[in-house]
């Protein structure tokens, strides 16, 4: 008995809260319904369903994976010491050069960590080396040409700016990989956030960091056309979302109404878990396409299903066609045999045979 009443209460609770789902204007979770009534409510002209020409901006982007972000590197200064790396930028000044040939300017460090002067100077390896001792090691090697050289050395580009600028793939765990300087979370951020974390991350290796952070590719906030194939299954396209299309837009992508789609169409937008209830938004096509309407030509946003109904007729004509096939093709097989098997015993195997 007393394991009884526990269960019967619990089913009491559940029971009362489906009942409060159904009247609070929320889609009851058990109740079988139809988005698509015969006739569907115009909406209403006070209506903050965004459409076209009363259309509203999206939210702040938010990164999410598989986004691709173009990361620019404004400012990349190593922390002291820096030591040369193959690829960095060198500003090298000699002040009492020869006049023909003289030597004020970025040369980049070859991957074999030498800087190339020119014919006259000679290459002189410097991978690894400071600043200074660079500029030591470039007064040493030209002491041997030129007397008592003057020479000024600083980093006028660092290779890891290469490393941080260009495209990168938000992975699946919701980092973007800065190649040597490791990854950084970003995923549910805004690209101002992002930008936050991508330069407090680097500023561990880099010295007042500053990176421009934008989106390369819009992979993340998409919307689907859900179009039924008339008995033969559903058609899902999933298309980017530009915070510019509408409905008209979206079948246009779809190259207009397929021969087995009808004129039933609705957008069946979702909810967030807990907040809210799902808004299912019949579209009257015929008013867009022929007459210019707009009221429900409703603007799309992330994650919504464009639900295009099949046509009716076509369906049964694909059901009839399912259940009926077999049977002509048995039908077929026995009618071709008895055929034969009359030809056979009215002129025998000598007709085949010839």
């Amino acid at each position: 008995m007393s394991l009884i009443q526990p269960r019967s209460a619990i089913g009491s609770l559940c029971c009362a809260l489906a009942m409060i789902a159904a009247s609070s204007g929320c889609t009851a979770f058990l109740e079988p319904r139809d988005p698509y009534p015969i006739t569907p409510p115009e909406p209403s002209p006070f209506s903050t369903v965004p459409r076209e020409l009363d259309m509203v901006s999206l939210p702040p982007y938010v990164i999410e994976p598989p986004d691709i972000l173009f990361l620019q590197a404004v400012k990349i200064v190593p922390k002291p010491p820096h030591k040369v790396e193959p690829f960095d930028a060198l500003l090298i000044r000699v002040g009492n050069a020869f006049a023909d040939q003289p030597i004020q300017d970025a040369f980049v460090v070859d991957p074999e960590g030498n800087v190339d002067l020119g014919p006259s100077y000679g290459r002189i390896k410097v991978v690894g080396l400071t600043t200074d001792e660079a500029q030591a090691e470039i007064r040493q090697h030209l002491s041997q040409l030129i007397e008592d050289p003057e020479v000024s050395v600083s980093l006028a580009f660092s290779s890891g700016a290469q490393q941080i600028t260009g495209e990168h793939l938000l992975g699946p765990d919701g980092r973007v990989n800065l190649s040597t300087y490791g990854s950084v979370y970003v995923a549910g951020m805004t690209l101002e956030e992002a930008r936050r974390a991508i330069e407090a991350h680097l500023a561990n290796y880099l010295e007042d960091p500053e990176v421009a952070v934008d989106v390369f590719a819009y992979n993340s906030k998409t919307y689907y056309v859900i179009t039924q194939g008339g008995g033969q299954g559903d058609d899902v396209t999933e298309f980017p979302i530009t915070g510019n299309e509408t409905v008209l837009d979206a079948i246009a992508q779809l190259g207009g109404l397929s021969i087995v789609s009808s004129s039933r169409i609705f957008i069946a937008r979702p909810a967030p878990n807990g907040v809210g209830c799902e808004q299912i938004l019949p579209v009257n096509w015929d008013e867009i396409s022929r007459g210019a309407s707009t009221a429900t030509n409703y603007q799309l946003m992330p994650r919504d299903r464009l639900y295009i109904a099949e046509d009716p007729f076509i369906k049964f004509d694909a059901i009839v066609t399912k259940y009926t096939r077999p049977f002509e093709r048995l039908f077929g097989f026995v009618s071709l045999g008895t055929a034969m098997a009359n030809r056979i015993s009215r002129y025998g195997l000598s007709d085949f045979q010839q």
